[in-house]
């Protein structure tokens, strides 16, 4: 009929859109991300290697605990809640996002130094590695998936690989550097200030 426009948006509904392009995968291609995740990573673990040269000294020395069960119910307490923490992180991931999981994991390792730093009994140092807990399976985890994501089921064994030397050799590195700090400035609070470093990164 003379007047009437024609009606194309039934024709636009049919046009095919274009695919979302496949993301790149690969160490070189994805090196900026990927060295951030191995940092993140290795913050993670000097956390670990930060209390674990002080916090038997201060038991023994401001507590007063001559109990090495009782002294070493910290690490106890720690690995449980990891290792409920690890299984979570793994079967949240995907429902829930594996950036959101970080993000969550660093929140609830944010008041761990301070507490350690002002703790006026044990049992807030078993808190606050609970806390530690949490943040190091989330985090820890959360981290080794992403890596895993960036380079491809083909590197994901080099992937692993830096993420666990990073972790591991940070360990050893905030050990031995809260070790020298607490010979050199007392148990409390100087060595802690590497972990607010850490969280507040």
């Amino acid at each position: 009929m003379e007047g009437v426009v024609p009606d194309h948006t039934a024709d636009k509904a049919n046009i095919p859109t274009a695919p979302d392009p496949e993301p790149v995968l690969g160490l070189r291609q994805n090196l900026a991300q990927f060295s951030l995740l191995v940092l993140v990573n290795a913050f993670v673990g000097g956390m670990v290697g930060l209390e674990r040269v002080i916090l038997p000294l201060i038991a023994e020395q401001e507590f007063g605990l001559v109990s090495k069960s009782v002294i070493l119910s910290f690490i106890v307490g720690f690995g449980f809640v990891k290792a409920f923490t690890n299984l979570a992180a793994g079967r949240f991931s995907d429902r829930i996002g594996r950036k959101r999981l970080l993000v969550g994991g660093w929140i609830v390792g944010l008041p761990v130094p301070f507490i350690l730093m002002w703790a006026p009994s044990w049992g807030w140092v078993t808190v606050a590695n609970f806390l530690l807990g949490i943040n190091q399976g989330l985090c820890w985890s959360t981290t080794v998936i992403m890596k895993i994501d960036l380079v491809g089921p083909q590197r994901r064994g080099l992937a692993m690989g830096l993420n666990e030397f990073s972790g591991y050799f940070a360990v050893a590195v905030t050990a031995l550097a809260s070790g020298y700090i607490a010979a050199a400035y007392g148990l409390r609070p100087a060595p802690l200030y590497l972990g607010m470093g850490a969280v507040q990164f």
